[in-house]
């Protein structure tokens, strides 16, 4: 098994639960960037962050699922003006998330509330907060430069049925 097939069948290990739960899911029903889903767009930033914490020795399975959750809002996001959203969206996102898993990690949860940062309440306190910040920036470019489809991102993250 090559490298990409290998780290990718590691990454669906640790979120493949989730992504099955009707709640990670339902974030198919909302657009985010471009022509992408809200499930897209966590599920891109979830590998992306994998790999940064694989690659810095951080643990894989806090920035997998703290990257699959952080969008984690359940609401239609046209109901707030683009700045309210940047601030209340971590917060609703972080509520279902204990609400879904019941158990994260202090890194996960400091990652989902300040995953907006320097636009957040929150500061990253954490390396997970970093590899979740910096794999939802880098996501989010790649999408609003509508590189994701076009390049067709299994460059940057394997292909999952939604």
């Amino acid at each position: 098994m090559n490298d990409t097939k290998h780290l990718t069948a590691l990454w669906l290990d640790t979120i493949g639960s989730l992504l099955d739960t009707p709640e990670v899911r339902s974030m198919g029903k909302w657009r985010h960037h471009c022509a992408l889903t809200c499930l897209e767009h966590s599920v891109f930033v979830s590998y992306i962050a994998f790999r940064i914490a694989r690659n810095h020795g951080w643990d894989t399975r806090a920035a997998a699922r703290a990257g699959l959750l952080h969008d984690l809002y359940l609401y239609d996001p046209k109901i707030y003006t683009s700045k309210e959203q940047c601030r209340n969206h971590p917060r609703a996102a972080l509520r279902n998330a204990r609400k879904l898993c019941g158990n994260l990690t202090p890194a996960e949860e400091n990652a989902i509330i300040s995953h907006m940062w320097p636009m957040a309440d929150e500061r990253p306190k954490t390396n997970i907060a970093v590899a979740t910040i910096l794999a939802d920036k880098f996501c989010t470019a790649m999408e609003a430069l509508c590189l994701f489809r076009a390049r067709r991102v299994a460059r940057f993250c394997p292909a999952v049925q939604y």
